[in-house]
């Protein structure tokens, strides 16, 4: 009876182990099954397609901002400060009234001179009026000539005193000019050096406020040497001064420019060269002193063929990149990678545009290896503007 109740047992252990198998979902199935019902699976992987775009390449320094200009306000004249007509941080215009110095002691000098020139004048005239008399006399025989030419030499000699007493009222005029201090240049004060009250010289060295021009605004930046040739090439394709980006801290572009100037020399010590670019700064976005990256435009590649800066790989004789065949398998193709500019490199040989091509899960594969791919392929907009760039 045992071995019945064991053959029993067995037979209906094998019906229960059917009916799981039946109900099993497929995805718990053995691999075994899929493989046979649909081919080994690929490497999964991440595509992208080549494409076509223009591509501006840009040459990114490193800078400081500078005032456009700088201005220390010293006195012309000395005396006593009487009013200070500024305050600290003020947007001042060229000929705004800064301080005004005791006019008085200039005043009076002032009318003195003018005192003097009256009076050499007055005898000026008296001398000339003496002179046609005594040639009128010497033509009729009843003066010598020797009266006449001394009377002539001094006309002359008042003449010439008259001259240097005008000199000094126009002297004496700027001198009281200046007890009024204006703005040399349009731009903010900074901190005020002199209170009102103080007694301030002609040109002390301490001034009496620093302004700066903001509107427009410089910025001083360093190219390694290596880029040299390409913006030569672009300044002498075009006229044109290239167009400069300030770029802060965040990657954000605060401002629009234009290149101004090329040193003169390149920087034996650092293998670098200066370059000055002036932005308008409307909005005051950027400030003398400050860090910033200056990207500057020196080329435009039309109709480039481009892809994401992973999908180029390095290899032992050239770079190269997986291109996805028909059959989902990939092959290990030579290329030849141009400028990388804002996450993605320009191809000058090697690759079609339309053709995908991987872009993440190189590490595992090898020429002639199937793919499974079943995300979006990456396609570059044609319409981004890099921010900084460069090669």
């Amino acid at each position: 009876m045992k071995p019945r109740w064991v053959l029993f047992a067995v037979l209906v252990l094998g019906v229960g182990a059917a009916v799981v198998w039946r109900n099993l979902p497929a995805s718990k199935a053995p691999a075994g099954a899929s493989a046979a019902k649909g081919g080994p699976r690929g490497v999964p992987v991440l595509t992208a397609i080549v494409a076509v775009r223009d591509v501006p390449i840009w040459l990114t320094g490193l800078g400081t901002v500078h005032a456009f200009n700088t201005v220390t306000v010293r006195p012309r004249v000395g005396g006593t400060l009487d009013t200070i007509n500024f305050t600290e941080g003020q947007s001042v215009e060229v000929g705004d009234v800064l301080a005004q110095i005791d006019p008085r002691p200039y005043r009076s000098a002032l009318e003195q001179a003018k005192a003097r020139k009256a009076q050499n004048e007055a005898q000026l005239a008296n001398a000339r009026r003496d002179l046609e008399r005594i040639r009128a006399l010497v033509e009729s025989d009843a003066e010598s000539r020797r009266i006449l030419e001394q009377q002539a030499a001094t006309v002359a000699q008042l003449a010439a005193v008259a001259q240097a007493a005008e000199a000094s009222v126009a002297d004496a005029q700027l001198d009281l000019d200046f007890t009024t201090v204006r703005a040399p240049i349009a731009g903010l004060t900074g901190v005020r050096f002199v209170d009102a009250g103080n007694l301030v010289t002609a040109n002390q060295a301490t001034g009496l406020v620093v302004i700066t021009q903001l509107q427009p605004i410089s910025a001083i930046f360093t190219l390694p040497q290596q880029h040299f040739p390409a913006l030569r090439r672009r300044l002498q394709a075009d006229s044109s001064p290239p167009l400069v980006h300030a770029v802060g801290d965040q990657g954000v572009v605060l401002a629009e420019g234009k290149l101004d100037l090329i040193d003169n020399q390149i920087d034996t010590s650092t293998g670098t060269v200066r370059l000055k670019a002036s932005f308008p700064n409307a909005d005051f976005a950027l400030w003398p002193g400050q860090f910033i990256t200056a990207p500057i435009l020196v080329d435009t590649r039309v109709q480039a063929v481009v892809v994401p800066s992973e999908v180029v790989q390095a290899g032992l004789d050239s770079p190269f990149a997986y291109v996805v065949k028909a059959d989902q398998t990939v092959e290990a193709r030579a290329i030849k990678p141009g400028p990388t500019v804002a996450g993605f490199t320009i191809i000058e040989t090697g690759l079609t545009p339309g053709e995908r091509v991987v872009s993440d899960g190189q590490s595992k594969l090898q020429p002639g290896a199937r793919v499974s791919f079943e995300d979006t392929p990456k396609v570059l907009a044609s319409g981004v503007k890099p921010l900084i760039s460069g090669q």
